[in-house]
């Protein structure tokens, strides 16, 4: 669930319309490069095969998507869903740009609300996208039923860790280097929003157990970067 600052959908949306232009150069350089590493982690245990059709949710500017497309081949298909139209531009410039061999489509559209026919995907990958939904039980929900029996769905994005030491030093790292650095491109504000949308994340087990009110088959929870981030993965 969003921070109150970001309690409606509008609001989300105008505020990664605002960071669009600075998205993937901030990625870069707070996560030390790493966000490459977790994400090719998340598209592995989604386990898109060759030539087949997934689904990227909350694209963003099309990292995660352009990974699939790079698993699914020339011959699968590549959606990417994201209801900010700037992080859209910019996802399909770098795919003309990367794969322009492949079949990648983007959508804007409501993760809440998938424009996609049931059992349409053999794979759907989703980063730091759930945190900001509105109603987390139906995006899950979505992705149960846009997944073909037996897909793999896996999601990542920063992670709540029960533990204070972890809690703190989280809370350091946004405080004193992710919002000072997002300020020096004025957008201090919008970074700000992080930790407090946080704290109101479910922890890994609690992903878990939603996971299996959903109706998903089997659910893990994976800790990455001293339990600062974690990816959900779970199978229909």
């Amino acid at each position: 669930m969003p921070s109150p600052e970001y309690s409606t959908a509008a609001q989300i949306q105008t505020l990664f319309d605002r960071i669009a232009p600075s998205y993937d150069q901030l990625n870069h350089v707070l996560s030390l490069n790493l966000h490459h590493v977790w994400k090719g982690m998340t598209v592995q245990w989604a386990q898109p095969p060759l030539g087949g059709q997934v689904l990227d949710l909350c694209c963003g500017s099309g990292d995660l998507a352009l990974q699939l497309a790079r698993c699914v081949g020339p011959r699968g298909q590549v959606w990417g869903l994201d209801f900010t139209p700037r992080m859209l531009a910019q996802a399909q410039k770098r795919a003309q740009q990367l794969f322009p061999g492949h079949q990648i489509s983007w959508q804007q559209g409501d993760a809440l609300d998938l424009p996609f026919a049931d059992g349409q995907f053999a794979s759907v990958t989703m980063g730091y996208g759930l945190r900001n939904v509105m109603d987390i039980p139906r995006a899950l929900g979505e992705i149960w039923r846009v997944l073909q029996p037996g897909g793999w769905a896996a999601i990542l994005d920063f992670q709540r860790s029960p533990d204070p030491l972890t809690q703190q030093l989280q809370e350091f790292y946004f405080n004193k280097v992710v919002v000072p650095l997002a300020d020096t491109l004025g957008l201090g504000s919008e970074y700000a929003y992080i930790l407090p949308s946080l704290a109101q994340f479910p922890t890994g087990e609690e992903q878990l157990q939603l996971a299996a009110n959903t109706g998903f088959r089997e659910q893990y929870f994976y800790s990455l970067y001293w339990k600062h981030m974690g990816v959900l993965v779970v199978r229909k």
